[in-house]
């Protein structure tokens, strides 16, 4: 029995032929280090044309970075952020959100399909104000949500008022942000900035980018020093153009959205298939590239007997989610085994 990774997460796909061709060229004679190279420029100016709009670009790592050191610049040590309570950056991320801003605290609400509601938000806000208590800074949203939600433009203009008007920052977790724009049809602009979103960290590795996310300021003064927050956090590449080539190769003619509709469409195509099998009951609605179902314990059974590897997740329903990679008969193979 082979194990089976190809529904775990997208994070167990491989690298785009795109991006792993960009390695291979970016790997040819010397150039500049840590960030000053031609290429690092031009993958940072293929996101602000991606954008339409001046922005500060940083290379980071993974998404824990990004997001932790993104945060620590909003922040001083005694404010405080709010996010959805099934938010990564309070559920996965080993408290590096607090660790990069020395101390800044996470203050959790609610909302259906881990999206934020304004009424809990503006609570949570407003619940005090005085002196002893870690002073709002920060709303940090997710799209897609851990729970595969989208926020339309509408809820995130609300939430940017919302924010704006007691004074707080927007951050977006956009691990997978390409496969909201894919989903969703809008572009990137109106999902970000136009919409009153400040920094967003714009993922690349799920969507087969290698070891690369890029944390974009869409209010450069907010980015004062962020270059040494990476240096100091061992964010900063030496050997730069590997980090970015991927990028360049992807931004270009569109390929990132049809790598991020290719995981879209399947997940659409595996709750079709799926959702029919004896002893498997889908819990929601498919917006992006995740299926969550809840399984009897013969379909579970069946399907890790068979090798298969997938998480259950926040509330208990088992997901599945697709990547660039995914194909249609990794979906066949995956509802044959089900059935038994």
């Amino acid at each position: 029995m082979s194990t089976r990774f190809n529904f775990a997460s997208d994070n167990t796909s491989g690298l785009c032929p795109e991006a792993l061709n960009a390695l291979a060229e970016a790997n040819s004679g010397y150039c500049a280090s840590y960030g000053d190279d031609e290429g690092t420029a031009r993958a940072a100016d293929l996101i602000r044309e991606v954008f339409e709009t001046d922005c500060d670009v940083y290379f980071v790592f993974n998404g824990t970075a990004a997001n932790a050191l993104a945060l620590a610049s909003l922040c001083h040590s005694y404010h405080s952020v709010v996010c959805h309570e099934t938010s990564h950056i309070e559920t996965d991320e080993c408290g590096a959100p607090e660790f990069f801003s020395n101390g800044t605290k996470i203050l959790l609400t609610s909302g259906p399909d881990g999206k934020l509601d304004c009424a809990s938000l503006e609570r949570m806000i407003l619940r005090r104000t005085d002196i002893h208590y870690p002073k709002p800074r920060v709303v940090s949203l997710t799209q897609p949500t851990e729970l595969g939600g989208l926020y339309t433009t509408e809820e995130i203009r609300a939430v940017a008022h919302l924010a704006a008007s007691h004074g707080l920052r927007v951050h977006m977790d956009g691990a997978r942000f390409p496969n909201a724009v894919a989903a969703m049809g809008v572009t990137p602009a109106d999902l970000t900035w136009r919409a009153g979103v400040n920094v967003l960290c714009f993922g690349g590795i799920k969507s087969g980018i290698s070891l690369s996310e890029a944390v974009i300021f869409f209010n450069p003064e907010l980015a004062a020093e962020f270059s040494y927050r990476c240096k100091q956090a061992g964010q900063l590449a030496s050997k730069m153009r590997f980090s970015s080539a991927p990028w360049a190769a992807c931004l270009q003619d569109g390929i990132w959205l049809r790598h991020a509709e290719n995981a879209n469409r399947h997940a659409r195509l595996l709750a079709e298939k799926l959702g029919p099998v004896p002893g498997v009951n889908l819990v929601r609605p498919v917006e992006a590239n995740a299926v969550f179902a809840d399984l009897s314990p013969e379909v579970d059974a069946r399907l890790k007997n068979a090798g298969w590897r997938y998480y259950q997740f926040i509330g208990g329903a088992a997901r599945f989610l697709c990547s660039w990679q995914t194909t249609g008969s990794d979906i066949d193979q995956l509802v044959a085994d089900a059935r038994g």
